[in-house]
């Protein structure tokens, strides 16, 4: 739409992914500008997606979020790693049993899968597969079933490797440092769904259609590899993990661009 004052960066695409934590948000406040860049990218015509490694909320508690935050937000616009995790555990554990380490929403999207979960039974060190994902009340009693599970032949598989996330008084301990107490004690490396994985970038793709897309995000190693490598380019804000330091590290993939924040990215006069 002419008249919209995005950057002649954001004008050369048909779509734009954002990832959340530390993008479009951090903790519980936007970033500065991004309610009005993402806004403004709407009205110039542009396919919106949000793609998190964040499996704390519910793919519909996302979107009540981001409405919350002065957000438009469809269910439709949200892909989030749990909601891969629970196809992939469908499809290929479907009716099995899982030890699960995450959130509420985490054993929501393993029970959906159709797996019975055993936490603390007699069952746990027998279960067909250990799920691992951030939830805030970790502790060593699911470290030791997690172990126990995984060293008798249970199937690991982990949400993200982000060894943190941001939080308005700095980085926290993430999905990737719980995964890795598992891993150390077990000795067995799990495969995982979220990004730096393409899976969560190529389904909002799908959803999105034929046309140029770039993935906005803050980290390097999660946000800007996925990006690489589900074939389209990326670009990393400041507001989150990754600084300038790290980013302009980056060779391979590089971004297409740095940017102070979303507004900076986006809009000619922020």
């Amino acid at each position: 739409m002419r008249g919209v004052p995005i950057t002649s960066l954001a004008a050369r695409y048909d779509h734009i992914l954002f990832d959340l934590d530390g993008c479009v948000w951090v903790g519980d406040e936007p970033t500065d500008g991004a309610v009005q860049a993402i806004s403004a990218l709407r009205m110039a015509g542009k396919g919106i997606a949000f793609v998190t490694n964040d499996t704390q909320l519910t793919i519909e508690e996302y979107v009540q979020k981001l409405w919350r935050l002065g957000f438009q937000a469809s269910l439709e616009e949200v892909v989030t790693v749990g909601g891969a995790l629970q196809y992939v555990l469908a499809e290929r554990f479907g009716g099995g049993s899982a030890v699960v380490i995450g959130s509420d929403a985490v054993h929501g999207h393993v029970e959906a899968a159709g797996l019975r979960i055993v936490n603390q039974t007699a069952f746990a060190s027998r279960a067909d597969v250990v799920v691992v994902a951030f939830h805030p009340r970790f502790d060593y009693a699911e470290l030791r079933e997690a172990t126990q599970a995984v060293l008798r032949g249970a199937f690991l598989i982990g949400s993200n490797r982000d060894a943190t996330f941001p939080m308005p008084d700095g980085l926290w301990p993430g999905s990737g440092s719980i995964l890795a107490a598992v891993e150390t004690a077990s000795g067995v490396a799990a495969v995982i769904v979220g990004k730096p994985e393409p899976v969560l970038v190529r389904t909002a793709l799908d959803r999105l259609g034929p046309g140029r897309a770039l993935m906005v995000g803050d980290r390097v190693d999660a946000d800007l590899a996925a990006a690489h490598a589900a074939g389209i380019d990326g670009a990393i804000v400041l507001t989150g993990a990754s600084d300038r330091a790290q980013v302009e590290a980056a060779l391979d993939p590089r971004p297409v661009a740095i940017a102070e924040r979303i507004a900076t990215l986006v809009l000619r006069d922020a």
